[in-house]
């Protein structure tokens, strides 16, 4: 529920009962916190809340009803699961956030990221770079959450050392390359 929202429901319940803001905060919150409150620019504690639901005498569950269930992520982060399965990574490690479900996400994002690394592990120099970012994000991803997992964090750190030995093989041929060709240009010694 957006501030505005419960700031207009504490509002109603306040006129409904014909109390001022000064009748209604006492010496618990001030007038002005109250006012911020009601116009939607402050979030009310769960404290001041419950102070809130006995002084208008109105349950916190009108003043804060349950999320529509449209709002519920459980069929998002299902859903989710069903595109991991079927390999499509990349949509995984890139969805939005879903409310209630971070944890969950941000576990099955770190596992994506790393499938999507290994994947592009074997390509030409551009794809090894871009394993390298996933390997890298999935490293972070892992740490994070009450589904932290150091066995992801493990192989997507192992895939990411492989990677840049590989980068580096490259870009060192390519140093040397260049070193060759240049000498070869140059004039010769007097």
């Amino acid at each position: 529920m957006s501030s505005n929202e419960l700031g207009r429901r504490i509002k109603e319940a306040r006129l409904a009962k014909k109390l001022t803001q000064a009748e209604v905060v006492g010496d618990f919150i001030t007038r002005n916190m109250l006012s911020q409150i009601e116009s939607g620019a402050a979030l009310p504690s769960v404290k001041t809340l419950q102070y809130l639901s006995r002084v208008l005498e109105v349950p916190m569950s009108q003043l804060m009803p349950e999320e529509e269930p449209s709002a519920d992520g459980a069929a998002e982060y299902m859903e989710l699961r069903l595109l991991f399965e079927k390999g499509e990574y990349a949509r995984v490690a890139e969805a939005p956030e879903i409310a209630g479900f971070t944890d969950e996400l941000t576990a099955l994002r770190a596992r994506s990221f790393l499938a999507l690394a290994s994947r592009a592990e074997g390509g030409d120099i551009a794809a090894l770079q871009q394993a390298a970012e996933h390997a890298k994000k999935a490293a972070q991803l892992s740490d994070k959450g009450v589904f932290a997992n150091s066995s992801v964090r493990s192989e997507a750190m192992l895939l990411l050392n492989k990677l840049a030995g590989r980068l580096s093989d490259y870009y060192k041929s390519m140093i040397d390359s260049e070193i060759n060709n240049s000498a070869s240009e140059l004039p010769p010694l007097k």
